[in-house]
């Protein structure tokens, strides 16, 4: 019932969908100097978690709304942006840890997107076509978001409060950030999980070599909140990614990364661990392939932790490696996996139809354990200026936590 309840809920706009909404991007001029640039997007979400456990199954119906504006006056830009999430079907835990607040429901499994009324964004800016400074409130995705991201698959997006420096010269670029505070996607309920106070230095010099693109970074994270001390860490690493050409129409798409892990300021624990990261794919015109391995590394029984990234991305939409395994008896998490593609060009009633599927192997760094296997896959297209997305997430428990089977219905909006 409540999936025919969700199904009618999501579908419902699409009957009523009309060609009201302006363009995404298009600004309303002022005058000569001034343009105002409307911010209004939208997601109305079902989520369903079934466990091998003992929790209720969870059953999550939120909609999620953004509005805000951008004024700009030649190269200065000022954005505001409020967000706000309800719940329409509450049978989740919206938290997964301990939580005065009446949205923590420890009987249900865990979807983590409370209900939440909020500044997203409130940040001054200033541009041109070589730099480019921010100042407030902001969204932040660096690279491929693995260390850095705005985890915009949750309802709730993660900011940072920061001053941010963009220079690109030629084939050099340069991007660096002094941020004070991580918003997390918890919201007004999670006390001091709402948000991390700290001083976090994000740095990168990239270059351009012909057709490959090459990045160093350095992430040093000093949070003076006691619940996240263990989080404190200095990373420092390179990043490398290209596309070939191949024969006919095919593509060959590479990326790697290679960084080193280590404690720093208030962490507790003394380690110094790897990370690697290698992707191969090719493509041909709709249909692509790739494989790939990610090895979070671990020393000394602690492991290497990203709590600034857009986690979801990475190994496996069931979300069972938010936080890298790490025990006395194992530790880290290697991620072997192999996917597929294909984009329904033909289907013209559907404009973007798409469908990808993907299988992860997990196993540990060290203490030689398989901790479990995954299916993941999405369909989705779009209706004139709405995105429909269905996915699915089934993980296979073996030597780490339990079984879990994941699927999300999704309307997305945005003006």
């Amino acid at each position: 019932m409540r999936i025919i309840l969700a199904a009618a809920v999501l579908a419902a706009p699409l009957a009523a969908a009309s060609p009201a909404f302006a363009a995404p991007g298009d600004p309303i001029k002022v005058s000569d100097d001034l343009t105002i640039d409307p911010i209004i997007d939208g997601r109305l979400r079902w989520e369903h978690v079934d466990q091998d456990n003992a929790l209720k199954n969870a059953d999550a119906v939120t909609m999620r709304l953004r509005a805000g504006a951008e004024f700009k006056m030649h190269n200065l830009s000022l954005l505001a942006e409020a967000q706000g999430t309800l719940a329409i079907d509450n049978d989740y835990n919206a938290f997964s840890f301990p939580s005065p607040s009446r949205q923590r429901r420890p009987a249900y499994s865990v979807v983590a997107d409370p209900e939440n009324v909020d500044l997203n964004r409130l940040q001054l800016q200033y541009k041109t076509k070589t730099v480019a400074v921010t100042i407030g409130r902001q969204r932040i995705n660096l690279d491929d978001q693995r260390w850095v991201g705005s985890v915009a698959w949750r309802q709730n997006e993660q900011t940072f409060d920061a001053v941010r420096g963009e220079l690109n010269v030629g084939p050099v670029s340069f991007d660096g950030t002094y941020s004070i505070s991580q918003h997390t996607v918890f919201g007004v309920d999670a006390g001091p999980r709402r948000a991390y106070d700290g001083e976090f230095i994000l740095a990168g010099v990239g270059v351009k070599a012909g057709p490959v693109n090459i990045k160093g970074f350095a992430y040093v994270l000093d949070y003076q909140e006691a619940i996240v001390f263990a989080n404190s860490s200095q990373t420092y690493g390179v990043r490398a990614t290209t596309t070939l050409p191949l024969a006919g129409r095919a593509k060959l798409n590479l990326a790697g990364s290679y960084a080193r892990q280590s404690n720093y300021a208030s962490n507790p624990h003394h380690y110094s661990a790897d990370y690697i990261a290698a992707e191969a794919g090719v493509a041909v015109a709709n249909l692509s392939v790739m494989a790939g391995y990610e090895k979070l590394g671990a020393d000394n029984g602690w492991a290497v932790q990203t709590p600034m990234a857009t986690l979801h991305k990475f190994n496996g939409w069931a979300d069972m490696f938010l936080t890298t395994p790490q025990t006395a008896a194992y530790a880290g998490l290697q991620d072997a996996y192999a996917g597929a593609a294909y984009k329904f060009t033909q289907v013209k009633a559907l404009p973007g139809l798409n469908a990808a599927v993907t299988y992860h192997r997990f196993d540990s760094d060290t203490g030689g354990k398989h901790y479990g296997n995954e299916w993941d896959a999405s369909l989705g297209f779009k209706v004139r200026q709405f995105a429909v997305l269905a996915k699915y997430a089934g993980y296979q428990a073996k030597d780490f936590s339990v079984s879990t089977r994941k699927f999300w219905l999704e309307l997305d909006f945005a003006y």
